[in-house]
């Protein structure tokens, strides 16, 4: 089967494969859902400490709300940010959007005004949907304030707006998305008022990644690349009916929607999702929902041992699997895990949004991989190491981590150049991190080429924090670099020259100079260190490694550089 659809540089051959092999099918997101809702109506999917949904429930809400999006504007090819904390009113709105053919724009609810206005404008984001209000940050009023400015954005709506708030909301003409599910059109009838199948090849999700640059880079991916993957993933993972996905990572980041929607979706299992990171809360959602299977950051595992340490009481027996993500796993964690989650299987996973999982370790597999290695590609993906000239390196010698297969995006959304830039001669992407593979295929990634921090998963340009900080009046030069830490992988550090007759800006005050300008607080430097002069080679070039190794030294820990 092949597609006249824009598909990158998917060959009909391989198109056709993926068509052939299962990797790919011709079902879309409705279609998945609608199954679901039939096989299994009064089955709970989705529960997120407020809201309950069957599979029904979401199926015929999710319906009702794209019939009410379309008669508020939206249609086919539009493409909405949703910038919503893991809330069950995500998957519906992702359901609602999808119905109609409109492409979803995620957006982590920590960003701000200057990360928010990039991607609207980048996007050319026709609406926006937001919280009326979330951990007391005034989201619509940002949504405002970027419309004003903006080409593209003229709709704003807001969930969970209480009653009082509805008649001001309509005055600031910002729509309430409860108030657009339709309810005087029967079930039966739905179908026919929106007349339009979305083809799964067709654009379903664009996903902003921070890279080598400044600004992050929109990842378009279509149902089928971000379902093959999540596919593969169930299959590794071992998930069936019985599991209940626990939901701590942001839904509105690659890891939570694969994980947290359509991995259980896709296997008929369910999702309990958990808007605020508390370890104790977590125990008890654990305890509570029955929790089987969880993928996150490897700080979400640390941080519940932890609390489970405090408190012995909590039952933590329903897990069977926890994924790490987005940093390589210490083997005290696993071993602690282990001491305390005995019948927990410890694996560890590569990946990026470009193409979601490049390796991982699976649930059958030998558990102590998860420590010396990041896994394996998925059975229908190819991963291999490569020089810069994209020839393969021996196994055991250090290179770029390279990925083909059926779940990589279809391009960079207006970057044609640096989507090209990606590709080796042989159609392999470049992930820009460094690894080795052993010669059973296993990779253990060693650091990057990129420069950039993770900061317990989240992805952090290290040139966008610095750019942001090139016109502060008290610096002459400046180095933003990741520190090593215990919990979190990496932190952001800055090395700062002051200018002559000036002195150096505290931590407090760097931090408070960027969050005023818009970014967000986790991007901001959390150790500043004044120098006279930055490290430099013959050419100009700051010698970032010898900051990173001072760092490092400094806070008697291994070196930055081997993390990712």
């Amino acid at each position: 089967m092949t597609s006249e659809r824009n598909l990158g540089r998917y060959t009909p051959e391989q198109i056709e494969g993926f068509y052939a092999s299962g990797q790919w099918v011709d079902v879309n997101f409705t279609e998945l859902l609608r199954s679901r809702a039939e096989a299994d109506p009064d089955k709970v999917f989705l529960t997120d400490g407020t809201h309950t949904l069957t599979f029904a429930e979401l199926y015929d809400s999710s319906q009702r709300l794209a019939l009410g999006l379309r008669r508020y504007g939206v249609t086919a090819g539009d493409r909405v940010a949703v910038q919503l904390p893991n809330w069950a009113a995500f998957v519906a709105v992702a359901a609602a959007l999808a119905r109609i053919g409109a492409v979803m724009v995620p957006i982590m609810p920590i960003y701000r005004k200057d990360e928010v206005s990039h991607v609207i404008s980048d996007a050319s984001i026709s609406m926006a949907i937001a919280p009326a209000e979330f951990k007391g940050f005034d989201h619509l009023s940002m949504f405002e304030e970027i419309r004003r400015n903006s080409d593209s954005l003229r709709g704003i709506v807001a969930v969970r707006a209480s009653e009082d708030q509805h008649e001001a909301l309509a005055r600031r003409d910002i729509a309430v998305l409860e108030d657009l599910i339709v309810d005087d059109v029967e079930a039966a009838d739905i179908d026919a008022l929106l007349d339009i199948r979305v083809h799964p090849d067709d654009p379903f999700v664009i996903v902003y990644t921070s890279g080598t640059t400044s600004r992050p880079k929109g990842c378009v991916h279509t149902f089928n690349t971000y379902a093959s993957g999540a596919r593969a993933l169930a299959i590794a993972f071992g998930h069936t009916e019985s599991d209940v996905q626990f939901g701590p990572s942001p839904i509105t980041h690659t890891t939570g929607l694969v994980t947290s929607v359509l991995i259980p979706l896709i296997a008929g299992a369910a999702s309990h999702l958990m808007a605020e990171w508390n370890p104790v809360a977590g125990l008890a959602d654990i305890q509570k929902f029955g929790c089987t299977a969880a993928v996150t950051a490897t700080t979400f595992l640390q941080t519940l041992i932890a609390a489970a340490d405090e408190h012995p009481e909590a039952d933590l027996s329903s897990l069977r699997v926890w994924t790490c993500a987005g940093a390589p796993i210490p083997a005290a964690v696993v071993e602690n895990a282990k001491a305390k989650l005995p019948t927990t299987s410890v694996l560890s996973l590569y990946g990026r949004s470009e193409n979601l999982s490049t390796t991982t370790c699976r649930v059958e597999g030998d558990p102590l991989r998860a420590i010396v290695s990041d896994g394996a590609a998925l059975p229908g993906a190819e991963v291999k190491i490569v020089d810069p000239d994209g020839i393969e390196v021996p196994h055991g010698a250090e290179g770029d981590i390279a990925y083909r297969g059926p779940s990589h995006m279809i391009e960079y959304l207006n970057r044609p150049e640096e989507t090209a830039e990606l590709f080796t001669p042989d159609g392999f992407s470049r992930s820009g991190d460094l690894g080795v593979m052993d010669d059973a295929g296993y990779v253990r990634v060693t650091g990057r080429t990129k420069d950039i921090v993770i900061r317990g998963g989240m992805n952090i340009s290290v040139r966008e924090v610095e750019d942001k900080l090139a016109g502060h009046p008290d610096l002459a030069a400046l180095a933003v670099v990741g520190m090593p830490d215990e919990r979190l992988g990496e932190k952001v550090c800055c090395f700062v020259v002051a200018k002559p007759g000036h002195r150096a800006p505290t931590v407090e005050e760097l931090r408070t100079y960027l969050t005023d300008r818009g970014v967000a607080i986790q991007k901001t430097p959390e150790r500043v260190v004044p120098l006279d002069e930055l490290p430099m080679t013959a050419t100009g070039k700051i010698q970032k490694h010898l900051l990173r190794t001072q760092i490092a030294a400094d806070l008697n820990q291994p070196s930055a550089a081997g993390v990712h």
